[in-house]
């Protein structure tokens, strides 16, 4: 591996979900070289010795401000060197880093798995999500039918796309399994031809859901998923666990997300983008 020179980065979390943002209009040739080298939690960009290490990806974003609303196109690159159609919490902080520099309440996000609209209130920020699809088509599935309340490599899960594949299973207690352990054969399951991110759903007693993820990308257990807190409802609507168009609160370990999915149309996503700090970062790329 070689180094080039340095780019500037920001870094951001929506509810834990960390990323480093780097400007588009900053060159980076290699970015899945710059992605696996930055983001590792081992080996990674640190902000201070009391901060983990690394990053659950990195953002390129590139600033459109002649359009009304502004436009901003997100690339994500995950700690695999692989791209994501969407994320969630990405497209959180993409509206928050692209509001700060417009001076705007309302952004639109340009992604491989549509354009999304965000609009900002302080610290919050509520982002379309897309309509999600139980369709073996659009999840993708390797199958002609839905697959719902399946055993899959021994959990029970329902497979839905919001904007990336999930496998959702609802269980009594999220913290009472291994996800570490479970997650993997499901996420590489052959049911899956692109695979899956794997999320569990607790109820929480008061109507909502805790939830945790092992994201596909990362190959890990993320603080927050925002695609999964989504999936999560979008799954209990399915089930009969939840109904009605009213916003549910889901919470990953990283903090409480409010999730909207009516009878037809976009889910909505909302929760709050943080700015944790800036610094330079080696430009690499792997050596041919």
């Amino acid at each position: 591996m070689s180094v080039l020179n340095t780019v500037p980065f920001e870094k951001f979390h929506g509810t834990g979900n960390d990323f480093f943002v780097v400007d588009a209009d900053d060159p980076v040739p290699d970015r899945p070289a710059f992605a696996r080298t930055h983001c590792d939690r081992e080996a990674g960009i640190t902000m201070s010795e009391s901060e983990r290490r690394g990053a659950d990806g990195v953002l390129f974003l590139a600033l459109e401000s002649r359009y009304d609303p502004p436009r901003v196109v997100m690339t994500l690159v995950q700690p695999d060197g692989s791209v994501a159609a969407m994320c969630g919490n990405g497209a959180r902080v993409a509206a928050a880093w692209a509001a700060e520099r417009t001076g705007t309440d309302e952004v639109m996000i340009d992604t491989p798995a549509g354009t999304r609209r965000a609009s900002l209130d302080g610290t919050d920020v509520t982002v379309e999500m897309g309509e999600p699809s139980f369709s073996p088509r659009d999840v993708p599935l390797a199958a002609d039918d839905e697959l719902v309340e399946t055993d899959v490599e021994g959990l029970t899960v329902t497979a839905v796309n919001t904007g990336v594949p999930h496998a959702v299973a609802f269980v009594d207690d999220v913290d009472a399994v291994d996800l570490e352990s479970v997650a993997p054969a499901v996420r590489h399951a052959s049911v899956f031809p692109e695979g899956a991110n794997v999320t569990l759903a607790s109820p929480d007693g008061e109507g909502g859901f805790r939830q945790r993820t092992f994201e596909r990308g990362v190959e890990g257990e993320t603080q927050s998923c925002g695609t999964g807190a989504v999936a999560v409802v979008a799954a209990a609507k399915r089930l009969g666990h939840v109904s009605g168009d009213d916003p549910v609160t889901v919470t990953p370990p990283g903090g409480a997300l409010s999730v909207t999915v009516p009878d037809g149309g976009a889910a909505l996503l909302g929760g709050p983008a943080v700015y944790e700090g800036d610094g330079e970062a080696d430009i690499v790329f792997r050596e041919r």
